[in-house]
């Protein structure tokens, strides 16, 4: 009895190892997908010194005076009237821009108006700046310099990441008609016709058989003569 349950012990232990050993794996956890907003960094590095640069050159346009600059009175009052336009871009129109492309990074309608945006307050800016090396103290024009090249680089850098963005969606746009075309080929191509299995339900006639008759034999008589044996004819 003993050696019996010592055995059934030993039989559960191999099986419950077996078992384990052929245990199907679970399938590793899943790597978690990139956010569809996720800011690359060389963006959110530009937008940072976007925004550094805004608030200096407003700081710095506030500061001026204009009107003692050594030039005449339509070449002023352009200055001043750049000078005004300028500090409402930097202060109501491009931080809410630059607020929504970080809201939205791979927004192209987000990235497109600070883009235009920028191209415009550089054109504006450069030609304010222009006025200030001509017309106003040395040191105006060399505080507008550094961000009048932020504002540059930043709007390049923009540029292209706007042409790359775009890009991208048009390839993920192409396979996405191609799909939708290929739905629409299968949706509207006609069902194959259904498959017919033939079943082959009569019964077979029966062969008939015949057997063979055994050959005939002689009848012997008890005596072992042949019964049909000639009688013998009278002697002369």
């Amino acid at each position: 009895m003993r050696a019996t349950a010592i055995t059934i012990f030993v039989a559960a232990l191999a099986y419950a190892v077996a078992a384990q050993n052929t245990a199907v794996p679970m399938p590793p956890a899943a790597a978690p997908r990139p956010s569809v907003n996720a800011m690359p960094a060389a963006l959110a590095s530009d937008l940072d010194r976007l925004q550094s640069a805004a608030s200096r050159a407003n700081s710095e346009i506030a500061q001026m005076r204009i009107e003692k600059w050594k030039a005449d009175s339509a070449s002023k009052q352009q200055a001043q009237a750049n000078a005004e336009s300028l500090q409402r871009n930097l202060t109501s129109a491009l931080p809410g821009l630059i607020d929504n492309l970080r809201a939205a990074p791979q927004d192209l309608g987000a990235g497109f108006k600070l883009y235009r945006n920028l191209n415009a307050l550089y054109d504006v800016f450069m030609s304010f700046t222009e006025s200030a090396g001509a017309f106003g103290p040395k040191g105006d024009y060399e505080a507008l310099v550094p961000p009048l090249n932020v504002i540059d680089s930043v709007r390049r850098d923009l540029g292209e990441n706007l042409e790359s963005l775009a890009a991208s969606n048009q390839v993920e746009l192409n396979q996405l008609r191609t799909q939708v075309r290929n739905l629409q080929q299968a949706a509207a191509a006609p069902p194959p016709p259904p498959k017919k299995v033939v079943v082959d339900d009569t019964v077979p006639a029966r062969k008939t058989t015949h057997k063979k008759k055994p050959p005939a034999t002689n009848s012997t008589n008890a005596s072992g003569s042949s019964s049909d044996s000639a009688v013998p004819t009278k002697s002369q």
